[in-house]
Formats: structure tokens, C-alpha cells, sequence
């Protein structure tokens, strides 16, 4: 991906003022910029995160067959089809008013930690392994994937492999790698077959060994990172996340990436909301929209915008939860909480948590695939629409993921709302995005290695911009006509 880094400088009260620009923000999903607005003693001043794509699936979806929101909404990304599909199909059964059979919901289960390994090993081998391995103030040209493949063969070979066993379980349940139609409302469509069992417990030991390695390495390396710990993201802010139904005076609540309730904590570990249901989450997030982006900002309605500020994804999840659930996860997990006492603030720790997810799912698809009824062949509950209004919930790779439906007596669309994990993290990848920049950018001199890590801290928080941008109603909008030099020529704008 090429990018443009400008440093146009503009007259304020007679004295100079700078605006450096990063335009794409690049080794992301989707496309975004990043302003960083100096004073004239050359500090930074604000910083901002610019989602610049609007692509309004809410509005595609209206008019449609409800049937048909798994297989549509699956074409928001081809990153995160798999998490969108599993958040649709829920919503659908919800819509049906049907108990999905035990087995649908284990296979559907399987799906989501397939796509678990798969993404979180595109994120952490493909798009951050290069600052981890080159260096935040290595060159451009090397601080790549290919660069890793040059000088770090073995790391590039695991992180492709492990990426592919993920794609290939996905493959072998859902009989297609990307955009499958498998998931569908009530279930899934087909069962797994015994040779599928097989094939997938077959290529299980090799992906343990890999992702072990992975974490002795990567803990060998994390004293290298010190400042970075220091800096990116590393902020008092609230942590959401499904967990388990628990009795909160057991402190039980394990992780779960597929169904459960939603927990609050803040930046002390103190449970601030508990045992909330997911269909309800009006009543505790409200979205608001700014001017300078096309991706709308979730916050905690008890405290208000902006101070309702929380965060979600893999550090969230393990900042949560009472304990992962399975044996070797949870002392990775035990280990990776005493990096603090309390809950781990610092966004750069997102990386660690992705790997101790990544074992997580691995330790269930081994349970799954041994579970005595994983072969039953009733997957799937037949029926025709008895709601109009149904809300489906996971916790994809990067975050909450919230399918919110509306329909009519016929069972076509009328509305929809997705929330989606870079939503939820909007504020705080603006608020961490200020962070590094007041750190590390000063104006007297603006070095390559400075603005990249304004970009690395983006890249914690693995953002899929096209999920993102899903806006519903009269949203603040600006359109900008651009010249071959860039120069913007007409500006339209809707408050």
C-alpha cells in the first residue's frame, strides 16, 4: 500500500502553524487517515483518526428477506465474514423465535474459534510481527511482511501456516474459506461429517506448537517495547465484553466468544455493570458522530459522551473475565495479568492477548471436535418469522460485534444497526492516537520512524475500517473534491 505523509503549513495569528497528515493509515483493513495538527512552537496540538469510507450496509439491507442477512452481511469484509455471519444468524433466530439444536450452536461455535486463529494470526503475523521484528525506526521498504520473510523465514512460515489451518478448519466446516453460506437462521445448514472431525483434530498438534512457540518468543522480546507499553493506548478507560452467565459473588465469569452477557469494568478491575443482556444493549451504549469521520462512537450512556469511553476486542476480553475457561489458556493468562496489578491498560498489550486467544480456541476446537454429539445430524430449527425484532451478539477477533434487526409482517428488512468492535474503540483509538503523537511527533524535526508509530498504535487495536462505517440516519457528512495535485477544489458539508 503506497502512502502520502504532508506537512501542509497554513498561517494562524501570524505565526506558523503545520498539519502533518498520514493518508492511509497503512497494515490496516479498509482506509483512514490521520491529522496531526501542530501549535506554532511546533507541539502537537490534536490529533485525529479519520475513518474515510462510508458504505451504509444498514440501508442495502432494507426491502431484503431477513433469510438472507447472513449471506449479505458476510460481504461487508472479507476479513470478518465469519464473525458477521454468526452475529446475523443470531439475530435471525431471534427473528424465528426458535432454540437452535445443542449441536447447530456447537458448530457455529467451532466456526467462530476457526476464524479466531485465522484472524488473529493475520493481525499479529502479518500486519504487526514487522514493527515487532525490524523495529518501529526501521525503513519503510523493509519493515514489511516481505521484510519479515527475508530475515525472519521461520516466524513468517509459522504465522502463514497457522493463519491456514484456521482458513482450513472454516473450509472444512462451512465447505468454503471466505463468504460460506453456512451459518444460516435457526442453526447451521449441513453437519460435520467424521472425516471433517478427523481432518481438523489432525492438524490441531501442529497449530499448539506453533502458537507456543509464538509466545515464548514473543515474551522474550516484550522488555524491548518498554516505552511503546508506556505510551500506546495506556489510558484509564472502561473494559466491555461478553462473559459467561456467573454468579458475580463467585467471580467465575470465563471468557466466551460466541454468547453470554455483557460486563463493564474500569481502569481498577471494579466491575462497574454485570450480567447484562446483550438484547438490551440500548439501554447501556449510545452512539454519537462527529464531523471528521464516517465511523460513529459508542460510549457508556451511565457516564456520557465522551466520558462513557470504553474499549473492546482481546484486551478487553481478558481484562473481564474471572478466568479463560480452559487449562492452558488460563496460566497464560494468569501470566499476562500479573504484567499489573489490576487490569492491563496499555493497548500495545493487545498483541499478547490475541496469541493467549488464539491458544484459547485451539484448547475448544479440540473439546468440540471430542464432544460425544459434535456429529448429530439435527443442526438446524425449520420455522417462519414469529418477531420483528431481533439482536444478535458475538465477540468477533476484534471486538464486539452487535446485529440489530427490524422487520415487517412479510419478513423483509425495515431497519438495521451494526455496531461493530473498531466503533466501539473509536474513541479510544482517537484518544490513544493523541497519546503517541503528543510523545513521540515534535515539530522541529519529523522523523518516518516518529509517524509510524501514530500508526502502530492504530494497528493495537487491529481496526476493520470497512465493518466500520455503517451509518444510519442524518449523519454529519463532508464530500471533497480533489485535484490531480490533491488540492481540494469544492467542499460540500451536511451538519
Amino acid at each position: 500500500m503506497s502512502q502520502s505523509i504532508s506537512v501542509p503549513v497554513t498561517a494562524s495569528g501570524g505565526k506558523l502553524a503545520r498539519t502533518i497528515t498520514i493518508d492511509p493509515v497503512t497494515r490496516v483493513e479498509g482506509h483512514g487517515r490521520i491529522t496531526i495538527q501542530l501549535d506554532d512552537k511546533g507541539n502537537v496540538a490534536d490529533a485525529l483518526f479519520h475513518v474515510t469510507q462510508i458504505r451504509g450496509f444498514e440501508k442495502f439491507c432494507e426491502g431484503r428477506p431477513f433469510q438472507e442477512m447472513p449471506s449479505i452481511t458476510a460481504r461487508i469484509c472479507g476479513i470478518c465474514p465469519v464473525s458477521h455471519m454468526l452475529a446475523s444468524a443470531k439475530a435471525c433466530d431471534e427473528l424465528l423465535a426458535v432454540r437452535v439444536p445443542e449441536t447447530g450452536i456447537k458448530l457455529r461455535r467451532m466456526l467462530n474459534h476457526a476464524q479466531y486463529v485465522q484472524s488473529h494470526a493475520l493481525s499479529f503475523f502479518h500486519l504487526s510481527s514487522p514493527d515487532l521484528l525490524m523495529g518501529m525506526d526501521a525503513e519503510p521498504q523493509k519493515r514489511n511482511i516481505f521484510g519479515v520473510i527475508e530475515k525472519h523465514p521461520e516466524l513468517a512460515r509459522d504465522g502463514v501456516r497457522l493463519r491456514g489451518i484456521g482458513q482450513q478448519i472454516i473450509e472444512i466446516l462451512a465447505g468454503k474459506k471466505i463468504h460460506a453460506a453456512w451459518p444460516v437462521p435457526g442453526g447451521v445448514n449441513q453437519a460435520l461429517t467424521a472425516p471433517g472431525r478427523e481432518k481438523i483434530l489432525a492438524v490441531l498438534p501442529e497449530a499448539f506448537t506453533i502458537i507456543n512457540r509464538t509466545l515464548d518468543w514473543y515474551k522474550s522480546v516484550l522488555e524491548n517495547f518498554r516505552d511503546e507499553i508506556r505510551i500506546f493506548g495506556n489510558f484509564p478507560s472502561l473494559f466491555m465484553a461478553l462473559v459467561t452467565p456467573h454468579d458475580p459473588d463467585e467471580h467465575n465469569a470465563m471468557l466466551d466468544h460466541y454468547d453470554g452477557v455483557f460486563r463493564f469494568v474500569d481502569e481498577s478491575g471494579n466491575v462497574v455493570k454485570d450480567n447484562i443482556d446483550p438484547r438490551k444493549y440500548t439501554e447501556h451504549i449510545g452512539e454519537a458522530t462527529e464531523a471528521y469521520s464516517y465511523l460513529k462512537s459508542p460510549f457508556y450512556l451511565p457516564k456520557g459522551y465522551a466520558e462513557g469511553m470504553y474499549r473492546v476486542g482481546p484486551l478487553a476480553r481478558l481484562n473481564v473475565i474471572d478466568r479463560t475457561g480452559t487449562p492452558k489458556a488460563d496460566r497464560e493468562w494468569a501470566e499476562f495479568r500479573a504484567l499489573r496489578r489490576g487490569v492491563i491498560l496499555s493497548n500495545f498489550h493487545n498483541h499478547y492477548a490475541r496469541l493467549i486467544e488464539i491458544l484459547f480456541a485451539l484448547e475448544r476446537l479440540e473439546q468440540l471436535c471430542n464432544d460425544k454429539g459434535i456429529l448429530d445430524p439435527h443442526v438446524r430449527a425449520i420455522a417462519s418469522h414469529n418477531a420483528h425484532e431481533g439482536v444478535g451478539v458475538i465477540e468477533a477477533p476484534r471486538g464486539t460485534l452487535i446485529h440489530h434487526y427490524k422487520i415487517n409482517d412479510e419478513g423483509l428488512m425495515t431497519w438495521a444497526n451494526l455496531i461493530v468492535a473498531s466503533g466501539h474503540n473509536n474513541l479510544a483509538m482517537n484518544r490513544s492516537v493523541l497519546q503517541v503523537a503528543k510523545h513521540y511527533v515534535k515539530g522541529a524535526k519529523i522523523s518516518e520512524g516518529m509517524l509510524n508509530r501514530v500508526e502502530a498504535v492504530i494497528r493495537t487495536y487491529d481496526p476493520c475500517l470497512s465493518c466500520s462505517t455503517h451509518a444510519a440516519g442524518k449523519m454529519p457528512l463532508v464530500i471533497e473534491a480533489v485535484d490531480p495535485q490533491g488540492n481540494v477544489v469544492s467542499m460540500l458539508t451536511r451538519d
